[in-house]
């Protein structure tokens, strides 16, 4: 007889005491109305606040919980990923505990997956409880790494997604250390359907992504999946030599057949300063990359956990999956 298939739900949680037990208990309202038995993956990431006590409480109440608890805060693509290489379902979603993806549209993304989907991705109409600046910037940044990119990622689209088991083990091959998963969901391909949803606003906490912190994950996103920016630092570099060498020939000129009574000084600097400029400007943009590629080249551990709690009912063994760069500290 067939085995009944396995939901993984991935909840990567870092400092969400105030919302988990509100979360947990509209996710375990879904979960239990669902026709397929489920898991649901806690990953603490490092949380300094009582995320831990809240999560082992939950756990107790439920037999269905798992706990991952990494070695300190490695941020939550890593968590994420985690959770993910540690899930054992045919089919993970991935969602956070803030509230702002409701639970409910869960059933929505399991019957996307069983019209044979590998990839339903929850689509945002609407973000509510967010300011303007952060809607502006969020739906530029969306457009403009949809431009760079060379594969189709999909506009105002979180992390919120149900993946086939297909889809988890081709991730499970990407494990580069600068993580955009959501290029990454892209990037692999397969059949992918997206479900519309607004979004609400932030139950309880604050949210831990200020503007600095999304400045550069904007700029991990376009430096993972696109050269442009390489590109671009080219074009300005050629444009401005050409602009020099214009210029010179003019001042050559201009000496020449009327003379330079006046020293330029003034527009001396003005040459200097902007040459020099573009050329730090590309010498930063190299840097970013180089950077990258020397954070490659350590092939340390995505991550490194030091607990991992099973959900307590037996369950099959997991799916195989490719484990690497994935070291455990303690049990």
């Amino acid at each position: 007889m067939k085995d009944r298939k396995l939901l993984s739900i991935v909840i990567p949680a870092f400092n969400e005491a105030d919302v988990l037990p509100e979360f947990q208990r509209r996710l375990a309202a879904v979960a239990n109305v669902l026709q397929i038995e489920c898991e649901i993956v806690y990953v603490n990431d490092g949380s300094t606040d009582g995320t831990p006590s809240v999560l082992r409480a939950l756990r107790q109440r439920d037999d269905r919980i798992a706990i991952i608890e990494l070695s300190r805060n490695f941020g939550k693509e890593l968590a994420m990923t985690a959770g993910i290489d540690h899930a054992r379902g045919d089919a993970v979603i991935v969602i956070d505990a803030d509230l702002q993806d409701p639970p409910e549209l869960i059933p929505e993304l399991v019957r996307g997956w069983e019209e044979g989907y590998d990839v339903v991705y929850a689509q945002r109409t609407e973000r509510d409880g967010e300011s303007l600046a952060k809607k502006v910037t969020a739906t530029l940044f969306y457009r403009v790494i949809g431009k760079l990119a060379h594969f189709y990622i999909p506009r105002d689209t979180g992390d919120f997604r149900l993946l086939s088991r297909r889809a988890v083990e081709a991730l499970g091959r990407l494990r580069e250390q600068h993580r955009f998963m959501k290029g990454l969901f892209a990037w692999i391909g397969y059949p992918q359907k997206a479900v519309p949803y607004r979004r609400d606003p932030r139950h309880a906490g604050q949210s831990k992504w200020n503007y600095w912190k999304l400045w550069n994950f904007a700029l991990e996103g376009i430096t993972s999946f696109s050269t442009a920016p390489l590109k671009a630092a080219t074009y300005i570099g050629t444009l401005t030599a050409a602009f020099a060498f214009i210029y010179g020939g003019y001042i050559i000129v201009s000496t020449l057949l009327f003379g330079n009574a006046v020293a330029g000084y003034p527009s001396l600097m003005t040459a200097i300063l902007f040459l020099g400029g573009i050329q730090l400007a590309a010498l930063g943009v190299i840097g970013e990359y180089l950077a990258r590629m020397f954070d490659e080249a350590k092939g340390r551990p995505l991550y490194l956990i030091s607990e991992h709690q099973p959900s307590r009912p037996a369950m099959r063994p997991r799916l195989a999956t490719r484990q690497h760069g994935v070291r455990r500290v303690g049990t």
